[in-house]
């Protein structure tokens, strides 16, 4: 075994590591927005794994799957994001808005 597939075997052995890690992030964190960023971790550590193994087989037909893997996430994160902001805006916005004189839009 050559000594670049020791080391993509290692790196595959630390991105196992750090899957399982921010795994546990994501059962145990506290809110949302941990959770979220947990999944956004998780995501990237699976396309660095599967482009560690594209590296080590050189077979290239997974590379797609890790850019539509990337776009559905980036997407995700997004539309979470987006949905959390508005649940904490129409928490406290009202309170914020009428501190700040601005009117009911």
């Amino acid at each position: 075994m050559s000594a670049a597939a020791v080391l993509l075997l290692v790196a595959l052995g630390v991105l196992g590591l750090a899957l399982l890690l921010v795994t546990v992030r994501f059962v145990r964190g506290p809110s949302t927005l941990d959770r979220l960023v947990s999944l956004d971790a998780i995501v990237a550590v699976i396309m660095c794994g599967l482009m560690a193994h594209v590296a080590l087989t050189g077979d290239s037909a997974i590379v797609p799957a890790v850019v539509a893997i990337s776009l559905v996430g980036f997407l995700g994160s997004s539309t979470v994001a987006r949905f959390v902001r508005r649940a904490q805006h129409d928490e406290h916005g009202a309170a914020d808005r009428t501190d700040r004189g601005e009117d009911d839009r």
